[in-house]
Order: structure tokens, then sequence, then C-alpha cells
């Protein structure tokens, strides 16, 4: 009988992990349990946590009508404390969620509840991951910092979420939304109302896509407590992901047009095109949602990454009008 912790050839070693994903193929194999720990071999989470602060610093750079080169480092910074404290809050929630893993068969070969790597070894992976971020925060203004260091609280939090209340994708949508206000304040030095409406929209979206992956382990989740509002939502799941559809670009919608308020027409209307696009793209997948296929929920989940991008699009074209 083949061990859980191993896989067949060519197949990847836990279950919504990328096929052919370059840690399963090229990392050092001392390395692949700590980067499966940080989901380096499931690169959508790491986009859907790092577009909101593309989003944020775009929409700061159309309000403040200026841009440098510090920005630059702003984009890139993003994107490597996007990578690495996405990495730490996935080893977090996995040290925390380890019994539940083992519990439910999409997450049963995880490297903690496979035995991959100890709790310890894990907590010391966390906490590298972590101070490289802090490192890169550091760069940024002290107000930039300061909500930094924040966001640690809706990061802790999250993994327990689902243990106390049907909305967990709340707390997920409090935290993957967070870089929109850090990312808008290291660009401006402090925080604006557009800022807290782009969160908010963030906010909204999360709870339209997690609520899609979250399909996948509705009946693991029953059986072992945990709660999530595709298990609220039931079959009543397509009107309440319109419900955050129209919520998250209406919120988007207004954030462009406070955000671009001092641009020409025309970069106003190529901002809110930016929300128009993307609601065009949720739309399509709510047409395309069925909670019976587990192939589709998880190939609607990924596509959110090119929903965001839509965003990140027609802000960078309405910096050039």
């Amino acid at each position: 009988m083949q061990d859980a912790s191993q896989e067949p050839e060519g197949q990847p070693l836990i279950a919504d992990a990328v096929r052919g994903n370059w840690v399963d193929r090229h990392a050092p194999q001392g390395l692949k349990p700590y980067f499966r720990l940080s989901r380096f071999d499931r690169p959508i989470g790491t986009w859907l946590l790092l577009l909101p602060c593309w989003w944020g610093l775009l929409l700061a750079m159309l309000a403040t009508n200026r841009a440098s080169w510090f920005d630059l480092w702003i984009f890139a910074g993003c994107a490597i404390g996007a990578t690495l404290m996405r990495g730490a809050g996935c080893t977090w929630n996995d040290i925390t969620d380890r019994d539940f893993d083992g519990a439910v068969e999409r997450t049963r070969n995880r490297p903690l509840p496979a035995g991959d790597v100890s709790v310890k070894q894990a907590a010391v992976w966390m906490i590298l991951q972590a101070l490289v971020s802090l490192a890169v925060l550091l760069t940024f203004n002290w107000n930039a910092i300061f909500l930094g260091v924040l966001s640690l609280l809706p990061v802790a939090v999250y993994p327990f979420a689902k243990r106390f209340t049907w909305w967990p994708q709340v707390f997920l949508g409090l935290a993957f939304n967070w870089g929109a206000l850090l990312a808008w304040t290291a660009h401006s030095g402090s925080l604006g109302w557009p800022a807290v409406t782009l969160y908010a929209a963030g906010i909204v979206w999360t709870l339209f896509y997690d609520t899609i992956y979250a399909h996948q382990d509705t009946e693991d989740d029953a059986l072992i407590g945990i709660k999530s509002t595709a298990r609220l939502f039931g079959s009543q799941t397509p009107r309440w992901l319109l419900y955050f559809l129209v919520g998250s670009v209406t919120l988007l919608g207004f954030a462009a047009l406070q955000g671009a308020s001092e641009r020409a027409i025309l970069a106003q209307l190529v901002a809110l095109c930016g929300a128009w696009t993307f609601g065009w793209h949720l739309n399509w997948q709510l047409r395309k949602f069925d909670p019976d296929n587990q192939t589709g929920l998880i190939r609607l989940f990924r596509s959110n990454r090119d929903a965001g991008l839509l965003v990140v699009l027609f802000f960078a074209i309405a910096l050039l009008l």
C-alpha cells in the first residue's frame, strides 16, 4: 500500500497543487515540505494577497498625481512581502489546523498532518519568513510600517474563525486585502478614504472567491464541525455570490472614482472600466459555478488572479492619461 505522504510519478503531493509545479519538479528535496507549507506550489493565494496591494498603490498614484522611483520598490516590495507573508500565514494556518487537515481528504497530505515536518520546524520556518517580510516593511514610511504590524491581528485570528463563526471568509478578507491600505499609505504617507473603500471592495471579493473555494470541502467540514459560508449558504450560494459580485464591483467603482476624482474625465472612465471588467469576470465565474464539480471549483477560484489583474491593467492605463 502506498504511503499517504508519497505521490505517484507526475502527480502533485497536495491535492490542489498545480500539476508540474516548480516545487515538485525542481526544489531541493529537503526544502520541499517547507515550500509546500508556504504554498509555493499553489501561487494563486500569493496573487490574491498581492493584487489588492497593487490596486492600492496604483490608486494612490492616481489620487496624488505623482510617481517616483520609490514606487517601483513599493511595487516589488509588495510582491516579496506578499509571497513571504502568505507563506508565513499559511504555515501558521497549518500549525493551528493540523488535526483538522488530517481529517479532510483534500488536505490530509499537507506536510504537518503527513509528518513531513514537526510543529517546531514549521514554527521556525514561519518566523524566518516573517522576519524577511519585516525587513521589507521597514523600508516604507512609519504609517505604513504601523499598518503592516497591525495586519498581524487578522492573520493571527483567521485560522480560528472557522471554529466560532459561519463567516470565516470575512476574517480572511480582512487579512488578505490589508495590502490595499498599506500600499496606499506607503505611497501617499497617510491613509485615505479611497483606500478604505478599496479595502471594503476586496473583502467582499474575498467572500465571493473563497465561498467558491470552500465548496470543495463541505462534506468533510460538516463531519468535523468546521463552519464556512459554503455550508451556510448551501443551495442558495449562487444568490449570495451575486450579492457579493454586485457589492465588490460597486465598492471598487466608488474607490476608482474617489481616487481618480482630480484626473481628466477620460482617466476616470478608464479607472471605472477596471471595476466593470472585474465585474464581467466575476459574472462569468457565477455562470460557470457548479458546487458538484471539484475541478471546476478550483479552476474558478484560480481564475480570480485574472479578475484582479484586469483592475491593475486599467488603473495603470488611467495613470498614463
